[in-house]
């Protein structure tokens, strides 16, 4: 059953951005989104690339073509394996993690996903690597999309599935009155009152 905005409170929407190290942090993009997306066929990349402008066009974020400092500002890179990453130029800059790939491979991950932030604490660039080979093989592509796009609007500390409840979330945090960062769990009640002033 879809989970109804109420039923997010407080004390979840803290779990949604508690880190594993116990840290809070809930951040929204606080530049124009410049999508690129890796490793697909042309007719997938459209359906990828509506996927982020839709989600982006309901949580009120923009989207754009072009990030004048870093050109691309969401990637999203798609491998049958982890070791295809070695084939990406300058990765380890790109990500600050040396030896990712084989972290990953060692993990049996399927994706993973990093932030980059602004000086006012934003996203500034977000960074999702997902391997096609595993459990998300049979992934229905706009299924996928849609759940690729969510996770990468706020600092999910967790998977999230979209739903109503999380689409409600998301539009309350992009709410310009709010920052575009909080790193006190206390940033969660404010966010419920808006979800249940509906």
């Amino acid at each position: 059953m879809e989970a109804s905005a109420q039923q997010l409170d407080a004390d979840r929407i803290t779990l949604l951005f508690t880190r594993p190290d116990g840290s809070f942090l809930c951040a929204r993009w606080g530049r124009p989104i410049a999508p690129v997306i890796f490793g697909l066929s042309d007719e997938t990349l459209d359906v990828f690339r509506s996927a982020i402008r839709a989600v982006a066009a309901h949580a009120g974020a923009a989207v754009t073509e072009t990030d004048p400092e870093m050109g691309s500002n969401l990637m999203l890179f798609f491998v049958r394996d982890w070791d295809e990453l070695a084939g990406v130029p300058d990765l380890d800059r790109l990500t600050g993690q040396p030896g990712l790939p084989a972290r990953l491979a060692q993990a049996g991950a399927d994706q993973y996903r990093l932030f980059r932030f602004d000086a006012d604490g934003g996203i500034r660039a977000c960074l999702t690597f997902v391997r096609m080979s595993g459990a998300l093989a049979e992934a229905h592509p706009a299924q996928l999309a849609e759940v690729l796009a969510v996770r990468a609007m706020l600092t999910f500390a967790q998977d999230v599935t979209p739903s109503r409840a999380l689409a409600a979330l998301i539009r309350a945090a992009y709410d310009p009155v709010l920052p575009a960062a909080a790193h006190d769990p206390s940033f969660a009640l404010r966010l419920a009152a808006r979800l249940a002033a509906g």
